[in-house]
């Protein structure tokens, strides 16, 4: 009989590195992505992506100019909370200090943290589109069955490009229970 023979040990050090830089590249993708993509989305304002927190202008406001804001909202795939806009559009003027709210309610048996993340359009209009306030600008910690009126306080700039008719602001938001806070603001 023979004895069966085992793996050299270089073998099952390559398996080993192997096992362990997909762990590795795991753990980056769970954990590392996304205050990547919010550094990203911060530096280079991909997708209209908007998270400074401006103060109020004291412009004139532009009564003969209405713009029509759309507010939508989406959960992430991971995310099982109720969330919407309270108003779905409004007419805001370029100037005015406008004030709106979504709705978020934990619809699960546990508590959870959520995260919104911003996305303004048309892009060319990101830079005139200042939020004074905005539930986006810190988590959203709701208990199970809890729900919460989230506010936003924008203003347009007079100065966007008269093309501009209409802007878009979209939240995804996302089930951040259990990480890190990572700060917009920063």
């Amino acid at each position: 009989m023979t004895e069966q023979q085992q793996p050299p040990r270089s073998h099952i050090k390559v398996v080993m590195v192997s096992i362990g830089t997909v762990i590795g590249m795991l753990l980056f993708v769970y954990y590392g992505l996304r205050p990547l993509y919010f550094l990203i989305c911060e530096w280079t304002g991909i997708t209209g992506s908007s998270f400074d927190q401006a103060e109020a202008q004291p412009f004139v406001v532009q009564e003969d100019r209405p713009i029509k804001v759309q507010f939508l909202a989406l959960n992430n795939a991971a995310m099982s909370w109720q969330f919407h806009a309270v108003d779905s559009e409004v007419i805001a003027y370029p100037g005015e200090v406008v004030q709106v709210s979504y709705y978020a309610r934990n619809a699960s048996q546990r508590d959870m943290v959520g995260q919104a993340v911003p996305s303004l359009s048309p892009f060319e209009a990101t830079g005139y589109f200042s939020k004074t306030e905005c539930f986006c600008f810190n988590q959203q910690p709701l208990a199970a069955g809890e729900d919460a009126e989230l506010g936003l306080v924008f203003q347009i700039d007079p100065d966007l490009p008269d093309w501009v008719k209409t802007i878009s602001l979209t939240y995804t938001l996302f089930d951040v229970t259990g990480e890190m806070e990572v700060s917009l603001l920063d």
